[in-house]
C-alpha cells in the first residue's frame, strides 16, 4: 500500500478568544507518524481536524487530492479514527450492526454490508461476536470492534487517539501487535513516548505549536527531557 500525503497547511483552531492549535505546518509521508505532547497541548483537537470531525479556524488539511473537511465523502474513504474512549464512538446495539454502518455509509447494499461484516469479524476470530450487544463487551473488546468497524472500511490512513487508555497490559500487547501489522499509515497519538519509539516520525506539539518534528531518536529524549523538567523531577 502507498504512503499518502498528509498535507496540514497553517492549520489554526480556536475557540473564543482562546487558541489551541496555531499555523500547524507539516508535510507527512511516513508509514507509521507519532504525535507527542503533554495534557493540553492540542492533540485530540488534530486529530480531530485530520479527520474533518473539526473544521480549522484557518488553513486546510488534505491527503493525496482530497481536502478533509469539504470533501467528508472522499474523506470518510481516506482515514478513520479510533477515539480514546470507545464508548464515544460505537453507536449501535449489536456488533454487526456496528460494523454494517459504516460499510452502508460508503455505499455497500445491505447484503454486502453484512458479508463483509462477517470476513471482518472471521478475520479477528470474533464471528460469533455478530449478534452480541455491544454493551455487554470489555472495554478491550470495544477497542477492537472500533477497529474492524474503521478496517472494514479500508481507509489509507488510521488516526489512534490515545488507544491504549484504560486497557490492561496484555489487552494493550494484543492491539499492539495488530497495529503495526496493519498495512495503512497510522498517525498514533499519545502521552507515551514507548508507544511510540519505533515509528518513522514524531511530531511534538506544545501549547499548540509543532514544538519538533523528526526522527523518534531525535523528537523523544527531548520530549522526555522537558517533561521531567516540567514536573521537578530534574
Amino acid at each position: 500500500m502507498k504512503n499518502p500525503h498528509i498535507s496540514i497547511n497553517q492549520v489554526s483552531v480556536s475557540v473564543g478568544s482562546r487558541s489551541i492549535l496555531c499555523d500547524l505546518d507539516a508535510q507527512l509521508n511516513d508509514r507509521r507518524i507519532g504525535i507527542v505532547g503533554r495534557n493540553g497541548s492540542g492533540k485530540s483537537t488534530l486529530a480531530r481536524c485530520l479527520c474533518g470531525l473539526i473544521k480549522p479556524t484557518s488553513g486546510r488539511v488534505q491527503i493525496d487530492d482530497i481536502d478533509i473537511y469539504a470533501d467528508r465523502k472522499g474523506a470518510i474513504q481516506k482515514i478513520g479514527i479510533l477515539f480514546q474512549n470507545p464508548d464515544h464512538q460505537i453507536i449501535y446495539p449489536t456488533v454487526g450492526e456496528e460494523i454494517d454502518f459504516g460499510l452502508r455509509q460508503i455505499g455497500h447494499t445491505a447484503p454486502q454490508a453484512r458479508e463483509k461484516t462477517r470476513q471482518m469479524l472471521a478475520r479477528f476470530g470474533t464471528l460469533d461476536w455478530i449478534d452480541r450487544q455491544t454493551a455487554s463487551l470489555s472495554q478491550g473488546q470495544k477497542q477492537l470492534l472500533c477497529l474492524m468497524s474503521i478496517l472494514a472500511m479500508e481507509p489509507d490512513v488510521i488516526v489512534l487517539d490515545e488507544p491504549f487508555s484504560g486497557l490492561d497490559i496484555p489487552t494493550r500487547r494484543i492491539l499492539g501487535e495488530t497495529f503495526q501489522s496493519l498495512p495503512q499509515t497510522l498517525i498514533h497519538i499519545t502521552h507515551d513516548p514507548e508507544a511510540i519509539e519505533t515509528y518513522d516520525q514524531v511530531l511534538w506539539l506544545d501549547a499548540g505549536q509543532i514544538h519538533h518534528i523528526g526522527l523518534p531518536s531525535q523528537v523523544l529524549p527531548r520530549f522526555m527531557d522537558a517533561m521531567m523538567t516540567a514536573s521537578g523531577l530534574t
